[in-house]
């Protein structure tokens, strides 16, 4: 197959979201995807029971959309996309009748500054003075007043979680997707820390203080003097690090700065064969992360897929690329590029079409939780 430009790729991304209005990363309504496979009534009632035993936990989401509440200063179809409003409730709803016992409630920090470019997401403006900031502590109130009316309980390790389950408790995760609110600033990480935050990716569509993000020309070409300070204080405030989003050099580089094991929450491998799709990473990245006792989590965007059958491939791809103990679930849930995953009740779909391929019960439980939970621990 011809090599598609990173260029191409997100124009013709971009496109689509246009040509649409309601599609992709700015998608407006959900439409129910294929599962593209058959499953018997006791195939998906046993998937249900190991699920009740084993609750998956979804390494990176945006359940409900909590992150365009209070949002100022958008612009576009981004702004039409916050005043949509979020939809917690119906997503927590989701989450107990598929059987997800914990998610990652991620912050946007860029959020504000986002538009459609030439070239898909990217940012459009400048931050004020103390913007970037500023929004996080809004957003973080917006994820802590969930917890406050008792729609999910916010926990900081795995007992806290498996002890919100117990009590029959959502368990919810507070992470943030984009360092752009540390402004380089390692007094940032602790103060974030304090909040309760436990991971972030340290860019999202916009090169920051930090690094360089994956689908635009790079332009500090890796980690900044100040970004690695940042690498170092997350170690040091027990904070695990998320290299969705990088670029390959900035992502090396964290994971040379980096004395704790990290993950990538919501990727893909990049095949030779296939599409060069912006999103994606190399394999020789993929095994950098796995080897040093890393986890890259599945992640169900309809590049090159349209079913659920085609994610669970995605998965068993990943798994022969780097091993069940490295590849966790990253749905992307109510963010995501055209979900092939677009609910949490269809849990039990994907634990039944994991089964049809030969996943054991074991592999199963790290897959949907046990590798996630390791990696998190030894951060």
């Amino acid at each position: 197959m011809a090599k598609i430009s990173r260029r191409k790729v997100l124009i013709g991304t971009a496109a689509t979201l246009a040509a649409g209005g309601a599609v992709g990363w700015l998608k407006l309504r959900k439409k129910p995807v294929p599962i593209g496979f058959d499953i018997a009534p006791e195939q998906l009632a046993s998937a249900r029971e190991f699920l009740s035993a084993n609750p998956a936990i979804d390494m990176h989401a945006h359940p409900g959309r909590t992150f365009v509440k209070g949002a100022s200063g958008l612009k576009g179809k981004v702004k039409l996309y916050a005043a949509l409003g979020t939809f917690e409730d119906k997503t927590v709803a989701d989450m107990q009748a598929g059987g997800v016992g914990a998610a990652s409630f991620s912050t946007v920090s860029d959020f504000c500054v986002l538009g459609l470019g030439g070239g898909g997401l990217t940012t459009v403006r400048e931050f004020e003075d103390g913007e970037a900031f500023a929004n996080y502590k809004t957003q973080i109130k917006n994820m802590k007043a969930l917890q406050a009316r008792g729609l999910v309980q916010f926990v900081e390790n795995e007992a806290g979680l498996n002890a919100a389950n117990a009590a029959g408790k959502t368990a919810a995760i507070l992470s943030a997707e984009g360092g752009d609110f540390f402004e380089g600033s390692v007094e940032r990480v602790a103060e974030a820390k304090a909040d309760g935050l436990q991971y972030t990716t340290i860019v999202h569509y916009r090169h920051n203080e930090v690094g360089d993000m994956m689908t635009a020309s790079p332009v500090h070409n890796g980690l900044t003097d100040a970004g690695r300070s940042v690498i170092k204080a997350m170690n040091a405030n027990n904070m695990l690090i998320d290299l969705a989003h990088a670029s390959e050099a900035t992502a090396f580089a964290a994971l040379k700065a980096s004395q704790a094991p990290v993950m990538c929450s919501h990727t893909h491998i990049l095949r030779k064969d296939g599409p060069q799709i912006p999103r994606f990473i190399s394999l020789d990245l993929a095994k950098a992360i796995t080897e040093g006792g890393g986890v890259i989590g599945a992640w169900p965007a309809g590049f090159g897929i349209s079913d659920l059958a085609g994610y669970v491939d995605r998965v068993m791809q990943l798994i022969d690329a780097v091993g069940i103990d490295h590849v966790g679930l990253g749905t992307d849930m109510d963010a995501n590029y055209k979900p092939v995953m677009e609910t949490y009740s269809k849990m039990p779909h994907l634990v039944a079409g994991l089964r049809g391929r030969g996943l054991s019960e074991v592999d199963l439980i790290k897959f949907v939780r046990s590798n996630f939970l390791r990696v998190w621990a030894a951060a």
